[in-house]
């Protein structure tokens, strides 16, 4: 009798995830798409395994669990609490940190102020658990995941509303796209509407960290010849890199670069309060 896959599971922290079948997908963004860049390649992409993706972020709740249980310390915590940009500068804010991320938040909102590292502390406690063996995705896992079988710059379309994403819909838009609202802040994960794999705030809200590296070629540009970026690789993770890839825009990013296909990095030690994460599971 063949076995019927799980569409979904939640664990014990209330975390839900969905499965996502394996599939081939074209990564990077067409040619003339608005706001395109160079480390944009479009190419072809194979992900043999299928797995399950949160469908929301880590919320603060989900990671109060884990701070109670193990009385983790965050690197903000530690060094002096998480950056704040102050004149187009980065500066660290003693003050500002996951609980109290200079804005007020409750539970229900995606956890920020955590840096790549941290989440590493967070996926082995998770994983002493044995309901599975969880970790970040890798950057072509989450395009594929945002996409969702479309090849449009959102997987709503062309445009972007804020009925699907919170952004900054005030300036930037793509051409042809009225503009939308600004909210100014975060929203409760989950507060809009999904794509259509079930998968929430895969736009806006927070960027997420994935587990891919990545090395820049110029100022503007991610190098693309790496393992990520061949045509017809299968399973691609780059490991190579000083820093760490982000996708997925914040609040405070413009529709531009909320696209599926755009690609930000920073260091692993950074942590502000507009980069979360989400976790799949094998």
């Amino acid at each position: 009798m063949e076995s019927k896959v799980q569409r979904e599971f939640r664990n014990t922290l209330g975390m839900t995830f969905i499965s996502i079948d394996p599939g081939t997908f074209m990564m990077g963004s067409l040619e003339g798409e608005p706001g395109k860049y160079d480390d944009e390649m479009l190419h072809n992409v194979t992900l043999t395994n299928g797995f399950y993706m949160q469908i929301t972020p880590v919320t603060v709740g989900q990671w109060r669990k884990f701070v109670d249980a193990t009385d983790f310390l965050t690197q903000a915590e530690k060094e002096g609490g998480a950056y704040i940009w102050v004149d187009k500068k980065r500066e660290r804010n003693s003050s500002i940190y996951w609980d109290n991320p200079g804005f007020e938040q409750t539970d229900a909102y995606s956890v920020t102020c955590i840096t790549w590292n941290d989440i590493q502390k967070f996926i082995q406690w998770l994983n002493q658990k044995h309901e599975g063996e969880y970790r970040l995705p890798t950057e072509a896992e989450w395009e594929y995941a945002c996409r969702a079988g479309t090849t449009t710059p959102f997987s709503c379309g062309s445009c972007l509303s804020t009925d699907h994403a919170n952004y900054n819909g005030t300036y930037s838009q793509l051409p042809g796209c009225p503009n939308e609202k600004n909210r100014k802040k975060m929203l409760p994960a989950g507060s809009l509407e999904p794509n259509p794999w079930g998968l929430y705030d895969m736009h806006g809200n927070v960027y997420e960290w994935c587990q891919d590296k990545a090395e820049w070629d110029t100022e503007k540009s991610l190098i693309i010849n790496n393992t990520t970026y061949l045509d017809g690789v299968k399973n691609p993770l780059c490991a190579k890199g000083s820093s760490q890839i982000l996708r997925g825009g914040c609040w405070g990013a413009d529709a531009i670069h909320c696209r599926s296909a755009v690609r930000l990095t920073h260091d692993p030690n950074d942590c502000f309060d507009y980069i979360g994460f989400r976790l799949v599971r094998s």
